[in-house]
């Protein structure tokens, strides 16, 4: 995985902003709505399943900010694994109002279907902070969840891509599962988690290259 980490001045990075922007355009000029709504619609018809919904809402509330935090608080709490506590906690905070702000310029709004599966148990968060900015609660694109769950998808795989090699590219399943989750409870169209996670690369891969997290777990070598 250590491949998949750039400088802000590479060629991957320059093709992340790129395709961010495209998506953006995508959304502002509403060229994927039908393609969003007919997703979003699908989505609704066939959602009822107890345990499908119980664990899509167990899964979308795992990328809130509150407990991505308390996880980088608990990593900066073990010695070992400070330096990973404190660059999540800075991508996370980083993400939130990032997205938050681009919501506040895009506004597009949250889809408009009730959700029909079982009650959730909490409210779904909505985790959106943007200062001095109106309505960006409320709005859709980028997914803060998608963001937030890509970084800890790539940072974790990142730190363990020395002693795992190949397992660590497991830990790009918890993204996708969050993004799929978001469109499940209906909480955004699917361009806002493609727009969230493209943004999420974005942020991880750069902080990633700065602090060679995967030494931490290095192999011993003998």
């Amino acid at each position: 995985m250590q491949n998949w980490i750039f400088d802000i001045r590479s060629r991957s990075f320059v093709l992340l902003v790129i395709a961010f922007v495209f998506v953006t355009l995508l959304v502002v000029f509403e060229v994927t709505e039908n393609f969003d709504q007919s997703v979003v619609f699908f989505v609704n018809e066939n959602s009822g399943n107890s345990a499908l919904d119980t664990i899509m809402q167990l899964i979308t509330e795992s990328g809130d900010s509150f407990y991505m935090l308390g996880f980088g608080i608990l990593m900066l709490i073990i010695k070992k694994t400070r330096r990973i506590g404190i660059t999540l906690m800075i991508l996370i905070v980083l993400a939130t109002i990032l997205t938050g702000y681009i919501k506040c310029g895009v506004d597009r709004d949250r889809p408009e279907m009730d959700y029909v599966g079982i009650p959730f148990p909490v409210d779904v968060s909505r985790d959106t902070f943007a200062l001095f900015c109106e309505g960006g609660y409320n709005a859709s694109y980028p997914s803060g969840h998608a963001a937030r769950a890509t970084i800890f998808g790539i940072i974790l795989g990142y730190v363990l891509s020395e002693r795992f090699p190949r397992g660590a590219y497991l830990l790009l399943i918890y993204p996708i599962l969050v993004s799929v989750s978001r469109v499940y409870v209906l909480q955004h169209y699917p361009m806002d988690v493609v727009g969230g996670t493209i943004l999420g690369c974005m942020l991880a891969g750069v902080m990633a290259k700065r602090t060679k997290l995967y030494r931490i777990f290095e192999k011993s070598k003998t």
